[in-house]
């Protein structure tokens, strides 16, 4: 399938769940302007980008288990948008009173889906950080935009340039580059490891049922759902690993609800949306500027200078992002 840039008046001004007047005043002035149309998605895309990039310096400051941050971060989310989710659902017209007809809508199937993928990938990630070497871990969690692609090319037909595939490859080469130090010192492959690549699979299925969900659902309304199932089989896992769930210092807490906040609300509803308007061919690839992004916040948060080698790496993922960037406009053009 050849999944084009959406207009974002078109797209959202049909959707019930997001037409108050603000909201039908802002799709107005979207689908009005050319530039606009373009701009909102990736404008969006760069800000849930940055939010994003804060989650590793609030994980350490918190400083608890993997399962049980992941947890929270994905309750107190849900928690807070529970009430305009409650009422994006009612405007939008779902069954909620009717159970069989909600969980065989096959939208909202595929948001359930996006939310266990991110519940494997958040679980996972944290224990490959904690049997294996971080740096491996990171690095192959981020082979996601492989699966992506392979699964947009296989199971939606999406035609990928191979200029898109030599983007792709200079973009992985620079996250490789940033956290490849230490991988390039230690090359043998542990568990950790491999569940780093499994990270990799469960984020990029976590994106394409996303995008899948986003066809007919709001933003909020796959997010909510997404976060909810989240947060459910984090709990699970956090009894099965019998990891405490209460007992933690103040500021552990003040940093799990900022987390939420910052980057499960804000940064998530942002990409969430540019899911709606980008194909997650585009979003995957792009993500990759994250542990950029954490390079340059941990200067001034965690003292942790930035290297000649990462500013090497972070060119390299730049430029592959940006020959992705290119190979898919030319592609949706041709």
């Amino acid at each position: 399938m050849n999944i084009q840039l959406k207009r974002a008046g078109e797209r959202e001004s049909g959707r019930a769940g997001e037409n108050s007047t603000s909201a039908q005043s802002l799709n107005r002035s979207i689908a009005q302007s050319p530039r606009l149309r373009v701009a909102v998605p990736y404008l969006t895309l760069i800000l849930g980008l940055a939010s994003i990039g804060l989650s590793a310096i609030f994980v350490k400051w918190a400083n608890a288990p993997g399962a049980v941050s992941g947890f929270y971060r994905m309750a107190i989310a849900a928690a807070v948008m529970t009430i305009p989710f409650a009422i994006s659902l009612r405007r939008a017209q779902l069954p909620i009173t009717n159970y069989h007809l909600l969980f065989t809508n096959r939208h909202v199937l595929f948001a359930i889906i996006a939310g266990l993928f991110f519940a494997g990938d958040l679980a996972t990630w944290n224990t490959a950080v904690l049997i294996g070497n971080a740096a491996n871990a990171t690095l192959f969690g981020n082979t996601a935009p492989v699966w992506v692609s392979f699964g947009a090319l296989i199971l939606f037909k999406e035609k990928l340039r191979p200029a898109f595939w030599g983007g792709l490859l200079f973009a992985m080469l620079g996250a490789g580059v940033i956290l490849g130090g230490d991988f390039l010192q230690h090359p043998q492959i542990g568990i950790g490891d491999l569940l780093g690549l499994l990270v990799g699979f469960f984020y990029g299925m976590f994106f394409l049922a996303t995008e899948r969900a986003r066809d007919q659902l709001s933003s909020l309304v796959s997010w909510w759902i997404s976060a909810a199932v989240c947060a459910l089989a984090l709990l699970a896992l956090s009894i099965v690993f019998n990891q405490p769930l209460t007992g933690y210092p103040l500021e552990t807490w003040i940093n799990l609800v900022v987390l939420a906040l910052v980057v499960q609300v804000i940064g998530w509803l942002l990409l969430n949306y540019a899911l709606g308007h980008l194909p997650a061919s585009i979003v995957a690839p792009t993500l990759l500027m994250q542990p950029v992004l954490t390079a340059i916040f941990g200067v001034p948060l965690l003292g942790q200078p930035i290297s000649f080698v990462q500013i090497i790496g972070g060119g390299l993922t730049l430029a592959g992002i940006f020959i992705v960037h290119i190979a898919k406009q030319k592609g949706e053009r041709g």
